[in-house]
């Protein structure tokens, strides 16, 4: 299985809207048989299943297939995975988590019990539901899973008190936020960020980077607000209101994960809104050393200590001199 996790995160970011799954057969008898991985192609491509079926050939029959989603038993993109796993004669399914998505939520697993298959259930599933989380969050709540990107000085300021922010954090920090941009679905940004530093808000990462994905493949930039039709960042999806309709409204559009990257109001709006599942923070080894360089959240924070928000420690990665501090929300 954790062949198979290994399959899938390389090709997160490729596969939306469909998940990134990763399956591997193996070939019986064990001392001489194979290992045969496959993972999610992108949109109307095969699933995972049907690409290490079709790597195993005949081999995989009387093999064991492991996957780290449930296999779908209804006509999509591409036919059911569960009748290709069936015609193989696999004799065994390992699955690592369940599907919600209303069309599958068991009935893969049902199909091929009954026709007669060994199936399991939960192997490596706290590490399948991490990589699948905002596959999960999206088909659970139609809503997509929420990183809030952050780059500041360790005394927490983003910018100095003249507005200049380029550049807090080094190349390798920065490097690292455009790979959060390629598995990322859409990127948000405030119309304040966009009259003040007019990004173009697209993935620049060289060819040989493991995360490159061409120049055709840019996540949707989306702006919160009006801004003018020759900025850097059109063409945008302009959108308006409640941040819960925002994210109501980006799930519609097959949106499974957004970054937001800026400003300080809008990082504040979806921090206090509970709406962030991520926080990703680089922090350079730098201090303004007073308080009139801008901060990293800009509103009313927490009134007492008791109110004081407190996550989980989810990583914590040098880059380059920079540190990359992700965060979980305290209740994940």
């Amino acid at each position: 299985m954790r062949l198979a996790l290994e399959a899938a995160d390389r090709v997160r970011g490729r596969t939306s809207p469909n998940p990134w799954v990763g399956a591997v057969v193996r070939s019986e008898p064990e001392e001489t048989g194979g290992w045969f991985a496959g993972a999610t192609a992108p949109p109307g491509g095969p699933h995972a299943e049907i690409s290490a079926l079709g790597a195993a050939g005949a081999r995989a029959s009387a093999g064991t297939l492991y996957v780290t989603l449930e296999p779908c038993a209804h006509h999509g993109r591409t036919p059911p995975c569960t009748e290709a796993i069936i015609g193989s004669g696999l004799r065994r399914v390992v699955v690592a988590i369940e599907d919600p998505d209303p069309q599958v939520s068991g009935r893969g697993i049902a199909a091929l019990r009954s026709a007669g298959l060994q199936v399991e259930v939960g192997v490596e599933a706290l590490a399948a539901a991490e990589q699948l989380a905002p596959y999960l969050k999206h088909r659970r709540t139609g809503r997509p899973w929420v990183v809030l990107k952050l780059a500041a000085t360790l005394d927490g300021r983003i910018a100095a008190p003249d507005g200049t922010s380029r550049w807090i954090t080094g190349e390798a920090a920065r490097t690292d936020a455009h790979r959060l941009r390629a598995r990322a679905d859409a990127v948000l940004v405030g119309a304040g960020t966009v009259r003040a530093d007019d990004p173009a808000l697209t993935v620049r990462l060289p060819p040989d980077d493991p995360e490159f994905r061409g120049p055709a493949a840019q996540p949707l930039r989306v702006v919160l607000g009006r801004v003018p039709a020759g900025a850097a960042v059109q063409p945008a999806l302009n959108l308006e209101g409640d941040l819960g309709e925002v994210l109501d409204e980006l799930g519609r559009r097959d949106v499974l994960e957004v970054l937001v990257e800026g400003g300080a109001t809008v990082a504040h709006d979806f921090h206090v809104s509970h709406l962030v599942d991520r926080y990703v923070l680089y922090l350079a080894p730098a201090l303004f050393g007073g308080d009139d360089a801008r901060p990293l959240f800009a509103g009313p924070g927490a009134p007492t200590l008791d109110g004081l928000w407190r996550g989980h420690v989810q990583s914590v990665t040098s880059l380059g001199g920079d540190l990359r501090v992700e965060l979980a929300p305290p209740d994940s």
